[in-house]
């Protein structure tokens, strides 16, 4: 989304409102299934003694596929926004810095950065999932499963001995 800054470009202390929906089309992310509600990108550009400063939020929600016991579940995006704008780079290291296009900037370019630079590597139905058995692939979260632990060969003959009882 481009948005002109023409009206507060020059005045320092004004800001511009925006909210609008990103568009996600374009993305995919391991372990989601897709977006449940739109993602929408809400807040402000304010002009700081001529520094333009974007801040605002992501807000949404995404289906997701649990990484350890593969369960379905839903999450809610709650991502910030900040990020500077200037019509030219004084210093390549500097990050979260967008050129300007004229007077015009585009936000969604912005948003859609930080939903990808916010977004987990993988994605857990809880913090303390078992995730599932190696051996039959039951979901330890529902209980324990029938399979046996492997044993340490160098205690098999002891194991051998408790068996003979």
């Amino acid at each position: 989304m481009r948005i002109s800054l023409k009206d507060i470009i020059e005045i320092s202390g004004a800001f511009l409102p925006f909210s609008f929906e990103v568009d996600t089309s374009g993305l995919e992310f391991e372990g989601v299934r897709g977006f449940s509600s739109p993602v929408t990108a809400s807040g402000e550009i304010r002009n700081h003694a001529g520094a333009l400063c974007v801040t605002g939020k992501l807000r949404g929600e995404m289906d997701c596929i649990c990484a350890r016991c593969l369960k379905e579940f839903r999450r809610e995006l709650h991502i910030p926004i900040e990020a500077f704008l200037a019509e030219e780079l004084q210093d390549e290291e500097l990050e979260d810095t967008y050129l300007l296009d004229g007077d015009y900037a585009d936000l969604g370019e912005i948003a859609t950065t930080a939903l990808v630079l916010n977004m987990d590597q993988r994605f857990l139905c809880s913090e303390n999932c078992k995730g599932l058995c190696p051996k039959c692939g039951k979901n330890l979260n529902d209980g324990p499963c029938e399979c046996r632990e492997d044993q340490d060969p160098r205690l098999a003959v002891l194991a051998q001995l408790l068996e003979k009882d």
